[in-house]
């Protein structure tokens, strides 16, 4: 039990909210099903009690200040209140506690992700009277939901306009991120791409730099997509990535990529904040074009454990805003994932409903209803050993994205493409007939390089190649 969890009194410099009868904390409230519901994972500063602590958190975050003000008497405060409506302990964690807040739904402005951010996590984050305050998941009502586009196209008509179905869709980034010339680069896509590969993409950071002008990348891309093309009659894309220091440039690159033929493009969806990205995801169903977000600053958010927003919220802010696809981790990578809120995260892209499950750190209900899913991208340190487990753990609607593990094959960037589309197709098949690819992925991938030297090749060059690192941010089970 926390020390703070049963203290009576208040000194901590915090109104005591709880006792105010401001509904601020209201542990017999039950929400209504028109409400956004919040946990919150508070540490609360040494004497404060968890009532009060969650109190100010719902009041901070809705309607509440820090004094009685007499224009409360203005308004009704039982109809705008945030409400604290349950306090979990955390196994664990002592001085931590969830709190479940409810907010009503007059408190946001329709179809606005900047309203809703501002409220739910503005100001709250810097209260005094805590430690530090995570935002672990968010449910956002359907009647909320219905406000917003969501993704420009979602993953039925993506498969459609790419006439690719029964696997996951494959990709790779090109590397060097940065300093190759536009020509040069758009060499190495074509190559990738004549290889095998769905998609290649530009990296986060890649936008209009010196070496290589958004014009001339763009051209030089379009033109190695459109030969690949031609020569294995698949339809193919690159995401070229539009983001820039403002709306209107970001608009002028977009219809340019529409105009020279792109079948997608991408944007940072967090760096350019999301009244861009929601003015860029209007444009990309208008204009009929793909839109993959990149989720470049996401780990500032959400990597601590106690303190920030979590992975799943920014996931399911994507989702509401509108994206066609979205990083979501690899949890065999490089990167950091939790095995468990991976997997919980990308049903949360895909799925019509999906259940509270909290081995999967969901902790609400989420309806979608007409919201179209997303694909889920895994990339981030994969290579060919990585590809029956990433077909097990992603399954068909997912996006497998190899950047290092396709340019860094010995003989080139199409030998590595190809080493990728043999390994996943043989991966898939596998899968169909009913094999364990967990257990047996060696054995299935060693079979498949009989037939093809580059994946012989690409298994020899990676064999010994993995990330084994303890989790940072794994769930309180």
């Amino acid at each position: 039990m926390g020390k703070n969890r049963d203290n009576v009194g208040f000194d901590a410099g915090v109104r005591d909210y709880s006792e105010s009868g401001r509904y601020y904390y209201d542990p017999g409230y039950t929400p209504k099903d028109t409400e956004v519901l919040a946990a919150f994972r508070v540490t609360p500063q040494e004497g404060v009690p968890w009532q009060e602590a969650a109190a100010a958190v719902a009041a901070e975050s809705s309607s509440g200040t820090w004094t009685t003000v007499w224009s409360d008497l203005l308004t009704n405060q039982e109809r705008y209140a945030g409400r604290t409506y349950k306090i979990e302990e955390i196994p664990g964690h002592e001085d931590q506690f969830m709190a479940y807040i409810a907010y009503p739904l007059d408190l946001f402005e329709e179809g606005s992700m900047a309203n809703l951010m501002s409220s739910i996590v503005g100001n709250v984050f810097g209260f005094k009277a805590l430690r530090a305050l995570r935002l672990e998941d968010l449910r956002i009502p359907p009647v909320l939901l219905r406000t917003f586009q969501g993704p420009p196209h979602g993953i039925q008509v993506e498969r459609d306009r790419l006439n690719k179905y029964g696997r996951p869709l494959l990709g790779a980034t090109m590397k060097p991120k940065l300093g190759l010339s536009a020509k040069n680069y758009g060499r190495v896509v074509y190559e990738a791409l004549a290889g095998g590969l769905d998609f290649t993409k530009d990296d986060e950071n890649i936008t209009s730099q010196p070496f290589m002008r958004w014009r001339d990348r763009c051209e030089f891309v379009l033109e190695g997509v459109h030969k690949a093309e031609a020569e294995t009659g698949e339809r193919k894309g690159h995401y070229l990535n539009v983001t820039a220091g403002d709306m209107e440039e970001m608009y002028k690159r977009a219809e340019l990529a529409r105009d020279l033929g792109s079948r997608i493009i991408m944007v940072d969806y967090l760096t350019v904040g999301f009244t861009a990205f929601t003015s860029l995801s209007k444009w990309a169903r208008q204009n009929g074009v793909l839109l993959h977000a990149h989720r470049a600053l996401h780990a500032v958010l959400d990597r601590q454990r106690n303190h920030g927003i979590h992975w799943r919220v920014l996931a399911k802010w994507c989702r509401v805003v509108g994206a066609d696809h979205v990083h979501n981790g690899t949890v065999v990578g490089k990167l950091e994932g939790d095995r468990q809120s991976t997997l919980g995260v990308a049903k949360l892209l895909r799925d019509d409903f999906v259940p509270a499950n909290k081995s999967e750190g969901i902790l609400f209900d989420q309806p979608w209803g007409s919201v179209p899913g997303m694909f889920p991208v895994a990339s981030g340190g994969i290579h060919v050993w990585h590809m029956p487990e990433l077909v097990h753990l992603f399954g068909d609607d997912s996006v497998l994205q190899f950047g290092g593990g396709t340019l860094g094959h010995p003989w080139g960037s199409r030998a590595g493409a190809t080493a990728n589309r043999v390994a996943l197709e043989a991966s898939v098949k596998a899968r169909n007939e009913g094999r364990d690819l967990v257990k047996e992925g060696p054995a299935i991938l060693k079979e498949a390089a009989r037939f093809s030297p580059e994946l012989q090749k690409a298994l020899e060059t990676w064999k010994d190649i993995s990330f084994e690192f303890e989790t940072v941010d794994a769930l309180d089970l």
